[in-house]
């Protein structure tokens, strides 16, 4: 590690507090969780990290296990102006460390640009995977989806009786189906405080009061014109039928009436049903995802 760089732990408030003005100026298109949810958040395996150039704030990292089977995760960010300098090279390093820790023989990552992605392979990351940004301009009178027949759209804060339900009706069956390897691990604990923490923003598809479709968005209270889906999924045997569309026009119409402006989501490059979906219902491309794995320790 450069004399010039040094890396700390961010556990408290104020230390999360710069942690975000990192990560929102590197990746300004996304919703970045505030303090009070990274330390709700907090785990013994979650690690967070700060990183000074010359004295001054230059980058952020955060290390955890990851959502795809077996693997950590890392993600060191560097302010522009301070690329090229040693800051990632010690976030990585300090990240990986963390990981390779935790019992992980391999971490993931995620990139967005070429240079990134240079970086990233010095350190022997190869790609496993992309996903595409979509983003929705939201107008002021956004129409809710006409009705399918058999199917009730509510929401969860109207029904919040059917959150116990969600992950074992829906969720465990349909986010296996999600065509990315290794394939998703999320537990239950994981889909409560992550998928369902605004009631509010979720939209479930009722059939004779069995769950079959799942929608949901996250505010942004940085940008507060703007909100990101979670994730849309539905169940196999209504696949095809309208259901998803119906839910993503549901969510369109509560940010419209919200006063939303933007909407963005973020789907597989594989998942083209998904995509398809979100081009009918007016989503352009916008940004880029790169997804990599890196054997442990690191080559380099």
């Amino acid at each position: 590690m450069s004399a010039d760089v040094v890396v700390r732990r961010a556990d408290r408030e104020s230390e999360l507090e710069a942690w975000r003005s990192v990560r929102m100026a590197v990746l300004p298109n996304e919703r970045c969780p505030s303090a009070e949810e990274l330390l709700r958040t907090a785990a013994p395996e979650k690690l967070f990290l700060l990183a000074e150039l010359e004295g001054r704030l230059a980058g952020c990292g955060v290390a955890d296990r990851s959502e795809l089977g077996g693997l950590g995760m890392v993600a060191p960010r560097v302010l522009p102006a301070a690329r090229r300098r040693g800051v990632g090279t010690a976030l990585l390093r300090a990240l990986a460390e963390h990981v390779a820790g935790l019992g992980f023989t391999a971490a993931r990552a995620t990139v967005d640009d070429d240079g990134s992605l240079a970086f990233a392979q010095r350190f022997g990351f190869r790609e496993i995977g992309r996903e595409v940004e979509q983003v929705r301009s939201v107008g002021e009178r956004e129409p809710h989806p006409r009705p399918i027949p058999g199917i009730e759209i509510v929401s969860l804060a109207d029904r919040p009786e059917l959150a116990v339900r969600t992950y074992r009706e829906l969720a465990a069956e349909a986010l296996a189906d999600i065509p990315v390897e290794p394939r998703l691990e999320i537990s239950v604990e994981d889909w409560e405080r992550e998928w369902l923490a605004s009631p509010e923003t979720v939209f479930v598809a009722l059939a004779d009061d069995q769950i079959v479709g799942f929608s949901g968005l996250e505010r942004d209270d940085d940008v507060p014109l703007r909100a990101g889906h979670s994730v849309t999924v539905v169940r196999r045997d209504w696949r095809r039928r309208g259901v998803a569309t119906a839910l993503k026009q549901e969510t369109i119409a509560w940010a419209s009436a919200r006063g939303l402006r933007e909407l963005y989501t973020w789907t597989q490059d594989v998942n083209a049903g998904m995509r398809r979906v979100n081009e009918r219902l007016g989503y352009v491309p916008r940004g880029l995802g790169i997804f990599l794995r890196g054997e442990l320790p690191l080559s380099v």
